[in-house]
């Protein structure tokens, strides 16, 4: 199934069933097929991903280890819990195997700049410590409020050299720094090139990222098989956009064995309107919006509606074209867990395994020690953990009511005033 995604119909490139494509304006459409062109022509190069193989186990600590986590397996009594450590990646998420990747394409087409989105900031922080590494110019588009809640990302992503643009529009969040970024590429495509940094926006970007992402799940398929000596029962991710779901799931997505579980953001509970869950109980309804057709939390005139997570990476309006496509045929199941939920599960983790999820992670650990109690012993189950939570330590410590210590570490930190970039709408 995982090769028969990529194979489209004629006339349908970059659709998933009824969604993906490229709705984008005219201007970009040279760049789009000049980038497609990179890809395609990488994809077919065995040179390509052997450079980029090598570049991520000399650059990024790759293959990223697989943990046990006896203790808990232990307290609930049903399955062996496994996690696959993405957080030990260099810069401390997934993200950087894509970044990583798509500056190796950057060098193939020659181009010079780099722009990126990013939310909780490690996307961010991942394309400019690629920018750095390779030469290029960056600037990243961050929305105010995750400005506000993801500072120490802020800080390193400055120290590494990018221009930091603080988006001031909507809802001042991930959403509104893909607007802003489209709106600089468009301006500026000759010379530069977007990281998008999930598997969204027009084709081929939900395929590229997926195809660099797709090195979770190859060694996590082959570590559970060396480690356990069979499959796992289940594999747990959380999904915002999508990218870190579709990495590991891509290893699995042929075992028809292995259940697949996505988890997004139930905020305050999905019969509160405050929320980012898409898929979950089919809240999202299918539209365009951002180069792409997918999932969105819309009204019934087709508006992007607010969101609200505790995590700043899973408050995205939209999902990945390929997530909602196998969530469409049932490939997927797809689960919401609640900020509070998310809170206990994450002080659970790191008291009982010494472990410090993201926040984004910790959606899919709620679900995953839910359900792991409810199986054998014999059974496994796999949960990646995208990242570590260093980076939400001022969210954290607000939620758990630590003001005094979210204070200092502000003081301690220090103050940045970055740029400030308003939009004006969707590009599509």
């Amino acid at each position: 199934m995982y090769a028969e995604l990529f194979q489209y119909p004629v006339g349908r490139e970059g659709y998933y069933g009824q969604f993906g494509g490229s709705f984008i304006p005219e201007i970009l459409h040279e760049t789009i097929r000049e980038l497609t062109t990179a890809f395609d022509d990488a994809q077919a190069d065995p040179a390509f991903w052997d450079a980029y193989i090598a570049l991520m186990s000399s650059y990024s600590c790759r293959p990223t280890p697989l943990t046990h986590l006896e203790n808990l397996s232990k307290d609930l009594g049903g399955a062996q819990i496994y996690v696959k450590r993405e957080d030990l990646n260099h810069t401390g998420a997934h993200k950087v195997n894509n970044v990583m990747g798509q500056g190796l394409l950057v060098q193939r087409m020659g181009k010079q700049r780099v722009i990126a989105e990013t939310g909780a900031g490690q996307h961010g922080v991942a394309t400019a410590t690629m920018a750095a590494r390779m030469g290029f110019e960056c600037t990243i588009y961050m929305g105010s409020v995750d400005v506000e809640r993801q500072r120490p990302n802020v800080f390193w992503m400055e120290q590494l050299g990018a221009r930091v643009v603080s988006v001031d529009d909507g809802t001042k969040t991930l959403k509104d720094a893909i607007n802003a970024t489209l709106r600089d590429w468009a301006d500026s495509m000759h010379t530069t090139h977007y990281v998008m940094g999930t598997v969204c926006g027009p084709h081929p970007f939900p395929q590229m990222v997926t195809y660099f992402q797709s090195l979770i799940g190859r060694e996590a398929r082959s570590q559970m098989l060396e480690q356990t000596g069979k499959l796992p029962k289940r594999v747990y991710a959380c999904v915002g956009g999508g990218s870190n779901a579709s990495g590991i799931f891509a290893g699995f997505l042929d075992d028809a064995e292995v259940e697949l579980v996505g988890v997004e953001a139930g905020g305050l509970g999905l019969d509160s309107g405050q929320h980012a869950a898409r898929l979950a109980r089919n809240v999202g309804s299918t539209g365009v919006a951002q180069g792409y057709k997918t999932r969105f939390l819309q009204n019934a005139e087709g508006q992007m509606r607010p969101t609200h997570s505790v995590s700043a990476g899973l408050d995205y309006v939209g999902v990945g074209p390929v997530l909602a496509y196998l969530h469409d045929i049932g490939r997927i199941r797809v689960e919401a867990a609640t900020d509070a939920e998310v809170l206990a599960s994450l002080q659970h983790v790191m008291r009982r395994e010494g472990i410090i999820p993201a926040l984004e992670s910790a959606h899919a650990f709620v679900t995953a020690l839910k359900e792991a109690p409810n199986l054998s012993p014999q059974d496994s189950i796999l949960i990646n953990q995208s990242g570590r939570g260093d980076k939400d330590i001022f969210t954290i410590a607000e939620a758990l009511g630590d003001e005094p210590w979210r204070a200092f570490l502000r003081q301690k930190v220090g103050e940045w005033e970055p740029e400030t970039a308003a939009t004006d709408g969707i590009l599509t």
